[in-house]
């Protein structure tokens, strides 16, 4: 068959791999954390601030992992901010992030257009979302390792979409007619993969944060936030 689907250990990885220093670009999509306009299926269990408290602990986790990351260019892409202003201008200054604002469109839209942008300047380019607590920078690094003989690699969600994609070529029918923010997301994706003769690969699935039952699953993380989010 012209395609392939391939499993990563992204530990393994490591273990083989250690002075291999990844080249490419890696990609954070975020918003800023605003009130009432992030993770709002959590508002019900958290409360719009305790939601974006929550997002914010979220927002730093990825940005630091990112910038763990050796040997890559990484960038923060912001929506619902100036990009000079706020929580994620701060976050990208102390970590070394370069900063975008995404453009206008669906997400789809913009998530395709930042890894064109990405691919206009390095051989591979890897994006994340900033809501998923497991992220690490082994992790990360597998994916770039894996685009040097994949087109593509995927980082499964447990809820069904996914928590990275990464690409050595562009295509827009990866981002367009996707069921986004539904179980559907993941299957869609290798399906169009798979339409488009690619080669791609797999890392371990991960856990998203979207759902009030997936706080269960961040025990040491509610706790830090537990005092905050829960005032007297």
């Amino acid at each position: 068959m012209p395609w392939a689907q391939t499993p990563i250990d992204w530990r393994g990885y490591m273990a083989t791999d250690r002075g291999t220093r990844p080249s490419g670009t890696l990609l954070v999509f975020a918003r800023e954390p605003v009130p009432g306009q992030v993770k709002t299926r959590l508002i019900p269990a958290l409360g719009a601030e305790g939601a974006a408290r929550l997002y914010h602990a979220l927002l730093e986790l990825a940005v630091e992992t990112a910038a763990a990351v050796p040997g890559v260019h990484r960038e923060l892409w912001c929506a619902g901010a100036p990009p000079t202003d706020g929580v994620c201008a701060g976050l990208a200054l102390a970590h070394g992030l370069a900063l975008h604002h995404q453009p206008e469109g669906s997400l789809g839209d913009r998530m395709a257009a930042a890894l064109a942008r990405a691919l206009q300047r390095t051989d591979r380019a890897v994006l994340i979302g900033s809501d998923c607590p497991g992220y690490h920078s082994r992790y990360l690094s597998a994916a770039l390792g894996a685009l040097t003989d994949h087109d593509a690699v995927l980082g499964p969600a447990a809820d069904g979409g996914y928590v990275l994609i990464g690409l050595s070529r562009c295509a827009p029918e990866l981002f367009t007619k996707m069921p986004w923010g539904t179980g559907g997301v993941f299957a869609q994706t290798r399906a169009a993969l798979e339409r488009l003769g690619w080669t791609w690969a797999e890392l371990p699935t991960l856990t998203d944060l979207d759902r009030p039952e997936d706080l269960a699953q961040v025990p040491a993380l509610m706790a830090n936030l537990a005092p905050q989010a829960h005032p007297e």
